[in-house]
């Protein structure tokens, strides 16, 4: 019989070595970053090659790869020159793709605490350059022209100075005017109050070693708080909660009626940039931002807040009915100001009144009577309940309407991969959510038995489903669940898989269009070259209907 060794694991000290002083290691934070997948890496990676070039991507990949790293280690990894990893970390931070930050440590027995200067790339960030002309339409859909102009502007650059939007239009049509700069200042303060414009976050954000009570694993309160713990805050959301300036200073523009009749501060503007570079050159890695020079950028939460109403409109009113929609738009608009953070379970609560005075706002909503949307939110309070109620007030339900959005994808993959059938038994388990034997299965859905064990054996094999073994006597039952928490990650890794595939696939059509324009697109060629750019267009548009699948289930 075969005895099992265990050993002690060979990190821990013994007892005689951890009861000296100087032989204790100093601690360190404990650096919980967010779990990025495989293609979800490599996807992140494709879009930082096709925007910036294979040295930016590269120096994006290892930190993607490694976590945060101070700036010798991103060089001795990617093996560039120092100057050259400065210059691709500038680059990454310009555009909003990488957020610098100071870690402290404990020191050593006798020692003072150590600060180092880290790096670490947003990979939520990275992902939204595929995502700018949704923010566009947003932004048009709202405002005019010259607000578009505007956001296109930040898009393209990444965060500017007042003075520098205000020098990139002083020659247009709309800027060359005083009162073409007024209108101008009054854009952007639009734009900010909006909330789709902010101030850039602090340059290099300090975390302090946590106190005993911050290291301690939180709690959930209630009766069982013993038991249930909270997730603890990964490195990449304390650091960005740092990093945010306070809310009044976040959204607040001042305007300046003297902008523009000095054309030196157009010269100056670009202070902030240098200093940025005269920092990393001279080997002191914070300090990017100007202090004195406000820097302005595109707010990326606020618009996946608007891409996320949008996509829970078109579920509820895919689920019931246009009347249903209105309601639910006006409930989204009323609560919009109270929403701080894109992952939130539920909306404020809303009375009756509140509501209907949203509802009437839009042209549909005014043929509506106040019993009609009480009615209506009756409907969207019952199953599946996209909208809670309590104390006569109505809140919506963010979490369960994106996790019905989620099974619905979910199941719409199982049906296209494996067929009709397994789209039934995958749907049963899902909604019974423990699991089930093949033969109540069989029975449940009226399949042979010998073809149910098939189809959910081949569901296993694609990770889509999780089997056990139950052993009694000399009797073997299979037992099946989906354990949709796993699922969703394969899912989404498989999404960004495809969402790769896409893109390169874009790449290739593109450089087709590019040779026949380059010999010409008369004759027969022009028939070919229709023919590139429908399928161009058509491969677009199914990548982004990819991404909002992926906002889905990795954005809300």
């Amino acid at each position: 019989m075969a005895h099992l060794h265990v050993t002690k694991n060979p990190t821990q000290p013994s007892s005689s070595v951890s009861h000296s002083l100087h032989s204790q290691k100093p601690k360190k934070q404990a650096l919980t970053t967010a779990m990025v997948s495989q293609y979800g890496i490599k996807y992140a990676v494709h879009i930082i090659t096709n925007h910036f070039g294979p040295l930016v991507a590269k120096v994006c990949d290892c930190l993607l790869k490694k976590g945060p790293l101070p700036l010798r280690e991103i060089v001795r990894y990617t093996e560039l020159s120092e100057t050259l990893v400065r210059n691709c970390l500038l680059v990454l931070i310009q555009h909003n793709c990488l957020q610098p930050f100071l870690l402290e440590e404990e020191g050593g027995f006798g020692e003072v605490n150590k600060v180092s200067s880290l790096y670490m790339v947003l990979f939520d960030n990275v992902l939204h350059r595929v995502r700018f002309s949704k923010f566009m339409a947003i932004v048009s859909q709202e405002f005019n022209k010259l607000c578009v102009d505007l956001i296109e502007t930040l898009l393209q650059h990444g965060r500017l100075s007042s003075e520098q939007i205000f020098d990139g239009f002083r020659d247009s049509t709309e800027g060359s005017s005083s009162g073409g700069m007024e209108a101008l200042q009054e854009n952007i303060h639009k734009l900010v109050m909006a909330r789709y414009v902010e101030r850039c976050p602090i340059s290099e954000p300090f975390l302090a070693l946590p106190s005993e009570e911050e290291a301690a694993p939180a709690r959930r309160r209630g009766a069982k708080s013993a038991k249930v713990f909270l997730e603890p805050e990964t490195l990449e959301q304390r650091v960005l909660a740092a990093a945010v300036p306070p809310e009044g200073m976040r959204f607040s523009f001042e305007l300046n009626p003297e902008i523009g009749a000095d054309r030196e501060k157009a010269e100056n503007s670009s202070t902030g940039d240098k200093r940025k570079h005269d920092a990393l050159e001279s080997g002191t890695d914070g300090g990017f931002v100007d202090k004195q020079v406000v820097l302005w950028r595109v707010n990326c939460e606020e618009f996946t807040c608007r891409l996320r109403h949008k996509i829970c409109i078109e579920i509820v009113r895919t689920r019931l009915d246009d009347e249903a929609a209105t309601v639910f738009t006006a409930m989204l608009n009323a609560s919009r100001s109270e929403e701080k953070k894109i992952k939130t379970a539920s909306s404020v609560p809303l009375s009756e009144n509140s509501i209907y005075a949203e509802v009437i706002k839009s042209e549909k909503g005014r043929n509506m009577t106040l019993d009609y949307v009480i009615s209506v939110l009756v409907g969207l309070s019952s199953s599946p309940p996209f909208v809670r109620v309590a104390d006569n007030s109505y809140s919506i339900d963010y979490k369960h309407i994106i996790e019905v959005a989620q099974t619905d994808e979910v199941e719409s993959i199982v049906y296209k991969k494996y067929g009709k059938d397994a789209y039934r038994m995958f749907r049963l388990l899902s909604k019974t959510g423990r699991f089930l034997e093949t033969d109540k299965i069989s029975d449940s859905i009226f399949v042979e038995k010998k073809e149910t064990a098939n189809i959910l054996s081949k569901m296993w094999q694609g990770d889509y489903l999780q089997m056990e073994k139950l052993v009694a006597g000399p009797t073997q039952f299979l037992l099946w669940k989906v354990n949709m928490i796993n699922l969703r990650e394969r899912v989404l890794d498989d999404m960004f898989h495809a969402s790769l595939n896409l893109s390169l696939r874009v790449a290739y059509e593109l450089e087709q269009q590019k040779e026949i324009l380059h010999l010409g697109v008369d004759g027969p060629m022009k028939e070919k070259y229709e023919k590139l750019k429908k399928v161009r267009f058509l491969l677009e548009s199914s990548r982004m209907k990819l991404d909002d699948a992926i906002m889905i289930f990795h954005d809300f």
